[in-house]
């Protein structure tokens, strides 16, 4: 093979990767501004098979930005109630919130720093950049935060360490009676072995689970680390209204 010819299918690869790229970017932003339609949003959701949406026979709705604890969540409300329960998840819109707080069903909704979310979110989706991420969390924020009195709001912090705490704010809003999630060692090791091997199944032999689990990573905080820079390169506006966002909903810091 000629070197021409090498150099050629070497440049047609970083084209074609390019406009792979291009796409999925462009893919996230619309998604991003869709998600905020209640009617487009569920719409998306159900023609893409993409999480489980409320309907009449939804006992609770818990959604939040990708990687703020929605699988660790889902799992330990399931797990606390010893019974079959239906939950809504996992579409990460937040029309999804609006549309079962029409419903009149009981929303959670999950919230992270945002510079932890965002960061951890661009480890899993590789193609984004790490200001479109933080756009995308800004616009599923900024949509919830005018009926913040609807729903209850689990931060991550007390999400990933006393959800029984945020399960009796559910109970206390909605008059509900679900049982706490019982935040022993016992229990968060088991729901995070049940999350291993999701993922160990999902994505099938060779492939390390470590970008995507729901569980601390020492591997993820080293990637963290490296692009904390790029985070702090993003527009300062941009960044000042994620942290007025999350502190409005969240209670605290940042």
């Amino acid at each position: 093979m000629s070197s021409a010819v090498e150099a050629g299918r070497r440049l047609a690869g970083r084209l074609a990767s390019g406009a792979r790229t291009l796409a999925s970017r462009s893919a996230y932003e619309a998604k991003t501004l869709v998600a905020r339609s209640p009617g487009l949003a569920v719409r998306a959701a159900r023609a893409r098979g993409h999480g489980v949406l409320v309907d009449p026979a939804t006992d609770i709705l818990i959604e939040g930005y990708p990687r703020s604890a929605n699988a660790f969540a889902v799992a330990a409300f399931r797990h606390a109630q010893g019974r079959e329960v239906r939950v809504a998840h996992h579409t990460h819109a937040p029309a999804h919130v609006l549309a079962a707080i029409r419903a009149g069903v009981p929303a959670l909704v999950l919230i992270r720093d945002p510079a932890e979310c965002v960061l951890e979110f661009v480890i899993v989706r590789p193609h984004l950049t790490v200001r479109q991420a933080l756009r995308g969390w800004v616009r599923f924020y900024a949509a919830l935060l005018p009926h913040r009195a609807e729903f209850v709001v689990g931060p991550f912090p007390e999400v990933t360490s006393d959800f029984g705490a945020v399960i009796r704010r559910v109970n206390e809003r909605f008059g509900t009676s679900f049982r706490e999630f019982e935040h022993t060692e016992a229990n968060v090791r088991a729901l995070f072995r049940h999350m291993d091997d999701y993922w160990r199944d999902r994505l099938g032999p060779g492939r390390s689970i470590e970008p995507f689990v729901g569980r601390p990573s020492e591997e993820r905080e080293r990637w963290k680390a490296q692009m904390r820079a790029d985070y702090a390169a993003t527009p300062s506006p941009l960044r000042e209204r994620a942290g007025a966002l999350y502190r409005a909903l969240a209670g605290g810091p940042p």
